[in-house]
């Protein structure tokens, strides 16, 4: 299962540093970020409790980057 969010970033750089910090979290198949749209896509792993990992995905991207944010 995928689903968007909204992301709220400053740069490019910011936001692939918030990529790489969701592709990292346990539960996560992939993510992609577009800067430019402020949209974070993430492809879950089959079974996996969508709230919680998007609660570790919010929390790996502000250790990544303090100034984002994903709206969830």
């Amino acid at each position: 299962m995928s689903k968007k969010y909204k992301i709220d970033v400053d740069c490019p750089v910011c936001a692939q540093k918030m990529e790489d910090a969701a592709k990292k979290t346990e539960g996560v198949r992939d993510a992609s970020v577009n800067f430019m749209a402020l949209k974070m896509k993430v492809d879950f792993e089959d079974g996996a409790d969508v709230a919680s990992v998007m609660e570790a995905v919010r929390a790996n991207c502000k250790k990544a980057e303090a100034d984002c944010e994903v709206f969830i």
